[in-house]
């Protein structure tokens, strides 16, 4: 056993001593893919994601230097025609890239300091074929299969750390592709002695123009993981299963930590912030920090046309449109909104929907992470609508229309080009920020189905949560007695037949022509029901 070379299971054996949630389905897509003309994967997921768990994993279940079968024949993967066929049958090469990183004091020597290690525990394991002068990894490894005729599985954890701690080392970047091509991209010869291949990152593979450095991996990202999307995070199914066994309330849950959704798999949560909320028995963010608000306030600041008002509308609620096709995956390379976008897809800052092609806000874990990156002089006047949003909350559950309509009036003032009110789903946006703390006690369903027709936005009381529910109707050049009078016209409140409890009517009308001291923009009427 070595430090790079077959490290062993023991890794793997702590995680199952811990709650774990078992996804060994992977392994069986992954072995169906051994030898074969697609035996490159990489798979990109945001920090704390469970990427270095399924690296580990597959480490422990194909390292031919240690036996496994204890570990996983009561795992998924047991019941697999492939389970016995890969178990422990491969060299492993195993690297950790964001540690390898931390341990070079020159980064520049990053590449040859790397070969050397791995090089090293291969001279140890294989005395008399790996030369004693032998620099080169390519090299010594299809040295010992050509010798042996045994084959490795090379798994690379955290493949684009380089990347990301040396973004702007364009030669050192260069140096490490090239060594990854020496692997991966070689004859017939090195193909033979490579049986599969698994990278982890959070950036897919570096492009260059339009091409990847690395063409003949196949790819699975945030954008679209394809078949897979259920070893993304955990799915429903799962998180529902881990609140019965221990006892945690599903809902809170899923507010806090649910939300990214794939064409296969329309319900993903976080397994990181699960896990801590399944152990600490609290919800709150696990998955950010005060370093994290800092690296999301310089990506959402930058001076791209339309970013902000972007962000603006995502905080309001919205869904934007977004083209993730020119992203050159890496953290330096921005032309555009969508760029910084995509990028905040892959750092799961931000939900995609590929259907639709539109980025979203996943949940309150990152909404909070949100709120806090706009606090400062170039966010001011969304930093006071949201910092006065349980103001408004109050004001409205206690009838106060005045302060409703001065406190839309001012968010309207703020002259941000997203709330220049021309259309009733320019309002919808303006008065889900308006009331963007809400989302701590109600659940904000837009366009809710109700009766004859639409409410614009109603709000529902979370469980527990000793507040009214309310139906918001929204108007534009028209008056807020319209808005109450179709609200009752179409019986919205019928479709609230499950929730017991005390219900507002809220019409708001915004009226472009209203001026002077005596007539506001915004108009408001609060009725209960």
């Amino acid at each position: 056993m070595g430090i790079y070379l077959n490290p062993g299971n023991e890794a793997f054996r702590q995680i199952l001593n811990g709650i774990y949630v078992d996804k060994t389905g992977l392994i069986e897509y992954i072995n169906n893919t051994i030898s074969a003309p697609f035996n490159l994967t990489c798979f990109s997921r945001p920090r704390r994601f469970g990427k270095s768990f399924a690296a580990m994993m597959l480490s422990a279940y194909y390292d031919k230097g240690c036996n496994s079968e204890e570990l996983f024949k009561n795992l998924k993967i047991s019941e697999s025609p492939s389970y016995k066929t890969h178990m422990n049958k491969y060299n492993v090469v195993y690297l950790d890239i964001t540690w390898f990183t931390s341990l070079i004091v020159n980064k520049e020597n990053f590449v040859d300091e790397l070969q050397i290690c791995v090089i090293k525990d291969l001279k140890k394991a294989f005395p008399n074929i790996v030369n004693e002068k032998e620099t080169s990894l390519p090299s010594a490894v299809l040295n010992v299969y050509q010798k042996t005729n045994e084959k490795f599985f090379i798994i690379i954890d955290e493949w684009d750390a380089l990347f990301r701690e040396a973004k702007d080392n364009r030669q050192l970047q260069l140096e490490y592709v090239q060594l990854l091509r020496g692997l991966f991209k070689s004859g017939p010869s090195m193909k033979a002695a490579i049986a599969g291949a698994y990278m982890t990152g959070i950036l897919p593979i570096k492009k260059y123009g339009t091409q990847s450095a690395l063409t003949d991996f196949k790819e699975y990202t945030m954008v679209d993981p394809l078949v897979l999307s259920e070893y993304v995070g955990f799915t429903e199914q799962e998180v529902q299963t881990l609140c019965q066994n221990y006892n945690i309330d599903f809902n809170e849950m899923k507010k806090w930590y649910d939300g990214y959704s794939f064409a296969d798999i329309k319900s993903v949560y976080n397994p990181n912030s699960v896990i801590n909320a399944v152990t600490y028995k609290r919800f709150k963010s696990y998955w950010t920090s005060s370093e994290t608000y800092e690296s999301l306030r310089d990506y959402i600041s930058m001076n791209f046309d339309g970013l902000k008002d972007a962000i603006i509308a995502m905080l309001g609620g919205e869904k934007i449109k977004v083209k993730t096709e020119r992203f050159q995956n890496d953290m330096t390379s921005f032309k555009s909104k969508d760029d910084v976008l995509t990028l905040l897809i892959h750092l799961g800052y931000l939900a995609f929907d590929v259907n639709a092609n539109k980025v979203y806000i996943p949940n309150s874990e990152i909404a909070g992470a949100f709120q806090e990156a706009v606090e400062g002089e170039a966010w001011k006047e969304i930093e006071k609508a949201l910092s006065e949003s349980e103001d408004l909350l109050m004001a409205t559950i206690q009838g106060d229309t005045a302060a409703v309509e001065t406190a839309l009036e001012e968010i309207h003032d703020s002259n941000f080009s997203v709330l220049k009110y021309n259309d009733e789903n320019s309002l919808s946006c303006a008065v889900t920020l308006a009331y963007y703390t809400a989302r701590n006690y109600y659940e904000i369903i837009r366009e809710l189905p109700a009766g004859k027709g639409f409410a614009d936005i109603a709000f529902i009381p979370r469980k527990n949560i000793d507040k009214p529910a309310l139906l918001v109707e929204l108007k534009y050049n028209k008056s807020a007695d319209t808005a109450i009078k179709q609200i009752k016209e179409n019986r919205y409140s019928g479709k609230l037949k499950d929730y017991f409890g005390n219900l507002l009517l809220v019409g708001i009308n915004y009226d472009k022509d209203a001026k002077g001291e005596s007539r506001k923009n915004h108009s408001c009427i609060i009725e209960k029901a």
